[in-house]
């Protein structure tokens, strides 16, 4: 095991598009990091950085003690598991395994205790003479962290691991890798696009936009205190309620900023609580999901200061999302007010680049 430890890393391509901003990051020993963000943001980038499948334009990159910006990726002691399995086809669940190894000219008999033991720990003990055509999607995607797992490595990387599996699978998979991290207890490193994976999965989560770290700390922490408005909207679903200040109900107005509520913390009531938020809204449309119902409202009266415009997975300008417990609603056209109180808000500067005091 060892930590992973990323001092101000560069990654700039030919034509001087930069795709890593100088990032700084600590993974501890036996730690598991999560890195989240939207397509293009450089998360992969930076796996494949670490890995030594991409060059470093600049800063270092330490595994275990050990600067590794200049050492090949088969010497860096790490274990890759990538989005499409990269299973040999021709081969069964157990020389798939064993292919590793057997290049690295390892004893027959440790080749067959170290592969005998990774499929107990995945529960592959009965398909190991399979080819990986025979296998679920599930399956084979335990054998590619069986690969890994044989390496006995100081590091796992894992790329997008689960993105090809169904939801319901998907779910699944999430639990075991945690399980089997935790009793490997090897330091992680995991990119996905899922904030809900991430938040689940991470000891340490990572949350990129453009190339650069918008918020990093612990999963609760982060959503419970996001620095942006970008990680607000971007870590949680349904998204965080964002408006401008001025066109906050009365909410301080005449200061410039932009004040966010996340959909659970509001709740339908005529009475507004003292010191804390109050929307009137017309109900546009409404989903019932078991056990929560979303409320969509827009603002009855925006006035005349700016929306904040909505990026793609975001609410557009003047809805407003409400989500309420159980399956009762009030009807599609009616007026309501969403209330919530002053310690469920969030206040963000104009531009959304930093946090704020309320």
């Amino acid at each position: 095991m060892a930590n992973v430890t990323l001092k101000d890393v560069r990654k700039t391509y030919a034509g001087g598009f930069e795709a890593i901003k100088g990032i700084s990051l600590d993974v501890g020993d036996g730690q598991f990091c999560v890195l989240v963000g939207p397509s293009g943001c450089g998360k992969s980038t930076l796996l494949r950085m670490i890995a030594g499948l991409e060059t470093t334009t600049s800063g270092a990159i330490d595994i275990g003690g050990r600067v590794v910006n200049e050492i090949e990726p088969a010497e860096r002691d790490i274990a890759m598991v990538f989005q499409n399995y990269a299973l040999y086809p021709h081969m069964s669940v157990y020389n798939n395994m064993a292919y590793g190894l057997r290049n690295r000219r390892m004893a027959e008999s440790e080749i067959d205790t170290r592969v005998n033991e990774a499929a107990k720990i995945l529960e592959l003990g009965a398909l190991l003479q399979r080819k990986p055509r025979q296998l679920s999607g599930g399956q084979r995607q335990r054998v590619a962290m069986g690969r890994a797992i044989v390496r006995q490595p100081k590091v796992f990387l894992f790329d997008e691991p689960l993105s090809n599996l169904d939801a319901k699978l998907r779910i699944a998979m999430r639990v075991e890798i945690r399980k089997l991290q935790r009793r490997l207890k090897t330091t992680s490193i995991y990119v996905t696009h899922d904030q809900l994976e991430a938040m689940t999965l991470a000891d340490i989560l990572v949350v990129m936009n453009g190339g650069q770290v918008e918020q990093l700390g612990n999963p609760l922490a982060v959503y419970q205190k996001p620095a942006t408005t970008f990680v607000a909207s971007f870590i949680g679903a349904p998204p965080m309620n964002l408006m401008p200040l001025r066109d906050a109900g009365g909410f301080q107005p005449n200061r410039e900023g932009i004040l966010g509520v996340r959909p659970e913390d509001l709740t339908i009531s005529g009475d507004a609580p003292t010191g804390g938020l109050a929307l009137d809204l017309t109900v546009e449309a409404i989903e019932r999901v078991g056990a929560e119902t979303y409320v969509y409202g827009l603002r009855s009266q925006l006035g005349d200061a700016p929306t904040v415009s909505a990026r793609p997975g975001e609410l557009p300008p003047g809805e407003v999302l409400v989500r309420l417990p159980g399956q009762d609603a009030p009807a599609i056209g009616q007026p309501v007010r969403a209330v919530a109180p002053r310690e469920k808000l969030h206040l963000f500067s104009a531009d959304g680049r930093s946090r704020l005091e309320l």
